[in-house]
């Protein structure tokens, strides 16, 4: 992503509804993975300015971040997040030392992500755990995603067949913002770049309170396989 891009997310997080809602989504699965043993890790991987990154260590989770950019690591450690200015498929992270990965929004960045999902089993000790979201829906390809630097969207199958044979077992996988895929297949169809935008308060509080599970953006909860 991009400086411009990186930067205008880092000023939206704390306030657009989208990712209010992942953080809530994400905040509402590490509750359900229960607490950290002491001095467990988590990774962050694509962690921008380290809006995600908050809510892992809020969990109780100790928390590096690492991401490609040199503008989201400046931004990151303003915020007082350690972080690694790294690439996914080739991290500074001892195999076997993980215990929680997070990567959000992340693979369809990525041309080699079948690369990015086996370094994510490498750094994962067996049995943990690793949350990754990605767009759903090539239908949904526009100029947003040339903008951002995305390189595809996925299905739910495809997103499968990237998982098997990584080592990594799928636990779960689900999508969320269906009420709201006509909104953005129309405004898609109408963008000429990033939608990285500040609705309007009224607007912005609005769709906070709309149900969005459903086919726009796909999350997986995948576990390296052994035992912790």
């Amino acid at each position: 992503m991009q400086h411009e891009e990186v930067t205008k997310l880092a000023e939206l997080e704390h306030r657009h509804w989208w990712y209010a809602e992942r953080r809530a989504v994400v905040a509402k699965q590490l509750k359900r993975l229960g607490r950290p043993r002491p001095g467990d890790q988590a990774l962050d991987i694509g962690s921008a300015a380290g809006g995600n990154s908050a809510v892992l260590a809020q969990h109780g989770w100790s928390v590096t971040a690492a991401d490609l950019s040199t503008t989201a690591v400046t931004l990151a450690s303003q915020r007082g997040v350690r972080v690694l200015n790294s690439d996914i498929c080739h991290l500074p992270v001892r195999t076997g030392s993980i215990g929680l990965v997070c990567a959000l929004d992340v693979l369809e960045h990525v041309p080699a992500d079948d690369q990015a999902i086996s370094e994510i089993h490498r750094v994962l000790r067996p049995g943990a755990t690793a949350l990754i979201t990605v767009p759903a829906s090539m239908s949904l390809w526009s100029a947003h995603d040339e903008a951002v630097g995305h390189v595809r969207r996925y299905s739910r199958e495809s997103l499968l067949d990237l998982v098997n044979g990584s080592g990594l077992e799928v636990s779960s996988v689900w999508s969320w913002n269906v009420l709201l895929r006509p909104v953005a297949a129309w405004r898609r169809k109408r963008s000429n770049g990033s939608d990285l935008d500040r609705p309007a308060p009224i607007v912005n509080a609005g769709l906070r309170t709309i149900d969005k599970k459903g086919i726009d953006v796909v999350l997986a909860e995948l576990r390296a396989r052994g035992e912790i």
